[in-house]
């Protein structure tokens, strides 16, 4: 009996057990759940689930450079964060975004929001046209060519992504007096109309909570912001209607130990830039990072270890940074949605383990708490460049998140539920109504202890999809005990799932599961 247990342990499927005992004795339950009478919660955007690719990606530049590379920094554009060593950085090509696997890869994702910003697009300039130019303009720090951006466009439309952007602040839009000016907003706007796209939301600027940092002027304030923001709303009512105006796309202010700390050049407290534009966003979108990876260290930013991975303390930090920003949405843009636009496990291009299925309990576990308080959006940092990509940069083989965030999509809808169990360590479970309706229900149930099984006893058959851990050094993951990876012809794999009894279940510790009840017959769900 007691080999049959680990092989179920192991795998993470359904035993039979004596209540509140696992395996090795140890467990967490059992909890009965009741999927046909769960309560509607919360309701997120069909595009909920969304990633970044940088402005820097598309126009090529240094950015994030991989652990372990012995190539260096080079010169050929300036690194984007001031402050930050410059070996941090790596020149990397404009990405390749009419590359099949990506395509591919991205649509598998869609319907979803393609984010292209970041701290370079604070100082990009629009160029008129494709002609090179002898130099960088005056007061910018890059180029975005319309041949670039129409790139953009059409991969958009190609993974039935919707783009969300920011425009540039830096000097050189500015007039002799600081003020900021419209007239490359206008070029580009325009020019993407002409192209047969357009842009769905937009933050005036990326992260003016660290505007020091950022591309802003020197000595730039919540006054000049607020005066600033002003203007780029009336330009946005007068060009661009439509688009969904976002802001203030602040970034892990929380007053934890761990959030950004104030002694950031040029910081501006997101109250006070609230109170300095007035109203005006459409929605309230800021950042979270838990941490700052390795790379910054030597800037004094917050530091975390692998070690910390599956805490508690570590995934509430999640919610702990919305609870901040909630709290001024309340205050200054009171019913507005709130969109998370940039995430990952860490800032300045994620630790070294932000590839590895240790990484997917973050990245899951905070898709099923923000969507629970109704985050309407939320973007991952990035789809495919440095450590923290959903794709290896290399040659985009897929990462653990990116076939976490593959079944999340398959799986999970857009109508929240309760699934009654409160939150603990070991017993993570997140309900929604399951993609496509009929009354179906999904479960997220994370198990992010490291030694005690979780029972729940579940009251209808379904099917089951557990990942686990390859080996502690695998940047893929096993679903049901089987290794992702792509076909021949990067042909996504079936990641079919298996028969799941009613009854009482086991989850493994280290393990992440979605099941889904197709007879759930939730009147939420119809």
């Amino acid at each position: 009996m007691k080999y049959i247990l680990a092989a179920c342990a192991m795998l993470g499927a359904t035993a039979m057990v004596p209540p509140g005992e696992g395996a090795d004795g140890l467990a967490i339950g059992p909890q009965r759940l009741d999927p046909a009478h769960m309560p509607r919660i919360a309701s997120v955007d069909p595009r909920f689930q969304s990633y970044n690719i940088e402005m820097l990606e598309v126009i090529g530049g240094a950015f994030w450079k991989p652990y372990g590379s012995k190539v260096d920094a080079t010169g050929r554009v300036d690194a984007g964060h001031a402050g930050i060593d410059p070996s941090a950085y790596q020149y990397r090509p404009p990405i390749d975004l009419s590359s099949p696997r990506l395509i591919t890869l991205a649509k598998a994702l869609g319907p979803a929001y393609l984010r292209v910003s970041g701290t370079w697009a604070n100082s990009i300039y629009f160029a008129g046209d494709d002609r090179p130019l002898a130099r960088t303009p005056d007061g910018f720090k890059g180029v975005l060519t319309p041949t670039q951006w129409r790139n953009v466009i059409r991969f958009a439309q190609a993974v039935d992504a919707r783009i969300v952007t920011s425009f540039a602040i830096s000097a050189g839009v500015r007039d002799a007096d600081g003020v900021w000016t419209d007239a490359q907003a206008r070029r580009w706007l325009a020019y993407t109309r002409r192209a047969g796209g357009s842009i769905a939301a937009a933050e005036f600027m990326n992260e003016p909570s660290m505007a020091g940092m950022s591309g802003a002027p020197k000595g730039y304030d919540a006054a000049a912001y607020g005066r600033d923001f002003r203007l780029f709303k009336r330009l946005v009512d007068r060009e661009a209607p439509d688009m969904i105006l976002l802001g203030p796309g602040s970034a892990t202010e929380t007053p934890a130990p761990w959030g950004m700390p104030p002694h950031i050049p040029g910081s501006i407290a997101t109250d006070a830039l609230l109170a300095a534009s007035g109203p005006g966003i459409d929605a309230f979108s800021y950042h979270h990072y838990g941490a700052a990876s390795q790379r910054c260290a030597s800037a004094r930013l917050p530091q975390t270890g692998i070690d910390q991975a599956l805490s508690e303390e570590w995934l509430a930090r999640t919610s702990a940074t919305h609870a901040y920003y909630a709290a001024l949405r309340d205050v200054h843009a009171p019913g507005k949605p709130i969109w998370l636009t940039e995430g990952a496990d860490a800032a300045c291009g994620g630790n070294p383990w932000s590839g590895r299925f240790v990484d997917s309990f973050r990245y899951l576990d905070q898709l099923g708490r923000l969507a629970r308080v109704g985050v309407q959006v939320a973007m991952h940092n990035t789809l495919a460049a440095s450590d923290y990509a959903l794709l290896e940069p290399a040659d985009l083989t897929p990462k653990a998140n990116y076939w976490a965030a593959l079944l999340w999509r398959r799986l999970m809808g857009a109508t929240v539920l309760d699934s009654g169990v409160p939150l603990r360590e070991g017993a993570h479970v997140y309900a929604h109504c399951a993609s496509g309706g009929r009354g179906a229900v999904a479960l997220l149930v994370i198990n992010n202890s490291s030694r005690e099984e979780t029972i729940l006893d579940l009251p209808l058959a379904g099917m089951r999809y557990t990942l686990s851990e390859p080996d502690h050094s695998s940047s893929s993951l096993r679903l049901n005990g089987t290794l992702l990876q792509l076909g021949a012809g990067d042909k996504l794999p079936p990641m079919n799932g298996a028969s799941h009894p009613a009854g009482r279940s086991i989850f493994a510790p280290r393990t992440i599961s979605f099941i889904t009840m197709e007879r759930a017959n939730n009147i939420a769900c119809r």
